[in-house]
């Protein structure tokens, strides 16, 4: 071919070449750029065999089948030979070589630029037409062909990543959910590089993520690089030529601090391009801002709760609930607050020995095995004086064989002194956040007056219905129940009851022995009626009992028993004399005519020997025997 045809070739080969460039109706990607290079060397060289071209990988740094004029030839897993883009810039000085060490190539174009390898064409045919002159020419036309062609890529590519680090910013100022910004910062990754391998170690998290590929970043694993980005909010590479992976962990930063680390696995890959790391920097930076506005936003949310909870509970225990109403409310609201599964509330006596577990305590308070566990708990609190807090009691070791996991104590402090404690507990561990231990203890401290000022009222209440000296009810206490039975009630007996001979026991061994008689009766009398059943003092050394729903023979056989017990277990010992009436709903009776009736029956009781029960059976009196 004479000087003048190679001239024309070749500037036919320019002006092709800046066509295909300036094409605009033509998809603008690198795949078709190549491909019309060697398209248009075949046509305008008038090249008879096929044409590949292998380019030069920027991650595992080896020449691929990136273009090929050949139909149906898969692109991509195809290597030229088994030598290295280094290897090629060091050894191979010339342009052009006609060469049969090539399988099915004679001839081999390498395109360099500025010692950069743009890649290599290689030719089935030799060639031999063509001159090594033309050749070496087209080898710098491509080579500014390829040049360019890396140019429009690059602007290509940085046109995709800031537009969508565009649309995640965009994203990430719509969202105040965690999850969502994880996701978009994966579903973007994957996007971009969707060979990649990508993971989320995250620092604060107790939370399920889904299918998101979220791990807890471990303080003490032994993933320096990992910890590295973490601790110095800097970009960390890990290069890894036996396994042939570069490992890049960038943190997820924002004003406040580091959030986490986004660990990104390039597998065969020996090194990350620079421009890959300032676009993940940049997506990782812009995602550390996002995750702290959303735990920012969700801190406020929940700092809002918490106070609406104790709002909402101090309000209403402002209410002048009882104590059983109190602890039942408090007991709720924290089983729904903190997903708590026992709640309880123990006082201690003045010894702090003694404890009493609080009714609207949940089961457990009450079960069988629970003392010994709520003692050892408790223990901590009065010895220490302070809450505590244990996140999973099987690693502790102090509470074995305990079912609960997830154990929360609370002191119940009134006049800086502590009364008793509150326990939370949850089967599995972990249960309970720091935050929430946090709120208990504010919760229980809002909690404490109302709970002193309930058993402080209902201490009141009981003084004024209750008789100082023997503990039973009052007279007057006594007066309001019957009244209220004989509304509600079909039947009730009543028994009157008078020590004999008091006068003589005041008077043989002072009035001191004769209240311990009171109050030893007094007892008996507790033991030998039910709850719903009423002992009280009628007045001197007289007690009275009223049964509501018994019937007659009811009230004379406790009558009975209780003039047994007071002979064999006074001391000194006492006989009592018992009168004992009823009523039945339809006849006209009142409190009254119940209590004339009974008197009546112990004056005969009295007058006909002492130490025994009489019936009061309207008009009749029966001796019990």
């Amino acid at each position: 071919m004479n000087n003048i045809v190679e001239q024309l070739v070749l500037s036919e080969l320019k002006c092709r070449f800046l066509d295909i460039i300036l094409d605009e109706k033509a998809p603008l990607s690198r795949g078709r750029l190549v491909r019309s290079m060697l398209a248009t060397i075949k046509d305008a060289a008038a090249i008879q065999g096929e044409i590949d071209f292998y380019s030069c990988g920027q991650w595992n740094k080896t020449l691929y089948l990136e273009a090929t004029t050949r139909l149906g030839q898969s692109e991509g897993n195809i290597a030229f030979v088994s030598c290295s883009p280094e290897s090629i810039l060091n050894s191979w000085d010339a342009k052009v070589y006609r060469t049969t060490q090539f399988p099915h190539y004679g001839l081999v174009l390498v395109l360099k630029r500025e010692d950069c390898l743009l890649g290599i064409t290689a030719f089935e045919d030799p060639s031999y037409t063509l001159s090594d002159g033309l050749l070496e020419n087209i080898a710098d036309e491509c080579s500014k062909m390829m040049a360019k062609i890396h140019s429009v890529e690059k602007i290509l590519a940085e046109e995709q990543r800031y537009r969508q680090l565009h649309r995640v910013t965009e994203k990430f100022h719509s969202t105040m959910d965690m999850d969502d910004v994880l996701f978009e910062i994966i579903f973007t990754l994957r996007d971009m590089y969707p060979g990649f391998e990508y993971y989320l170690l995250l620092s604060h998290d107790n939370n399920s993520h889904g299918e998101l590929p979220v791990k807890d970043l471990e303080y003490n694993s032994n993933n320096f690089s990992a910890m590295q980005a973490y601790v110095t909010g800097t970009i960390q590479l890990e290069d890894s030529l036996q396994e042939r992976k570069s490992i890049l962990y960038a943190p997820l930063k924002g004003r406040q601090g580091v959030y986490g680390v986004l660990q990104v696995i390039a597998s065969n890959a020996l090194v990350f391009p620079e421009n890959e790391m300032e676009f993940i920097s940049l997506l990782a930076n812009t995602a550390g801002s996002a995750l702290e506005n959303a735990q920012l936003y969700q801190q406020s949310r929940r700092l809002v709760t918490d106070l609406q909870l104790i709002n909402e509970t101090s309000h209403k225990l402002n209410s002048n609930l009882r104590l059983f109403d109190t602890v039942k409310y408090v007991s709720g609201q924290i089983l729904n607050s903190f997903c708590a599964q026992e709640v309880g509330f123990i006082m201690m006596d003045e010894t702090a020995v003694n404890m009493e577990i609080l009714q609207g305590s949940t089961e457990f308070f009450f079960s069988e095995g629970a003392p010994v566990h709520i003692a050892r708990l408790g223990g901590k609190i009065m010895e220490h004086g302070e809450p505590f807090f244990i996140g999973d009691n099987a690693l502790s070791g102090e509470h074995a064989g305990f079912l609960y996991k997830s154990i929360m104590g609370v002191p119940i402090v009134q006049n800086n002194h502590i009364k008793g404690f509150a326990l939370v507990l949850h089967e599995k561990p972990y249960t309970f956040t720091f935050d929430a231990f946090k709120l208990l203890q504010s919760l229980i401290h809002h909690s404490s007056l109302a709970f002193a000022n309930s058993m402080l009222k209902e201490q009141l209440e009981k003084m004024v219905i209750t008789d100082h000296l023997t503990k039973l009810f009052s007279r007057s206490y006594l007066d309001e129940e019957m009244n209220v039975s004989m509304l509600k009630d079909e039947q009730g007996a009543f028994i009157l009851i008078d020590i004999d001979n008091f006068k003589s026991i005041n008077d043989t061994y002072g009035h001191q022995t004769g209240d311990d008689v009171l109050i030893q009766l007094a007892r008996l009398v507790s033991e030998s009626i039910r709850s719903s059943d009423i002992g009280a003092r009628w007045g001197g050394e007289e007690l009275a009992i009223y049964l509501p729903g018994a019937p007659l023979e009811t009230g004379a056989r406790i009558a009975g028993r209780l003039a047994e017990k007071a002979a064999r277990r006074t001391r000194p010992g006492i006989t009592i004399s018992c009168g004992v009436s009823r009523w039945t709903k339809g006849c006209k009776d009142t409190t009254g005519s119940l209590f004339r009736r009974a008197d009546q029956a112990l004056y005969e009781a009295k007058t006909s020997g002492k130490n025994k029960v009489v019936v009061s059976e309207e008009k009749e009196y029966r001796i019990q025997n």
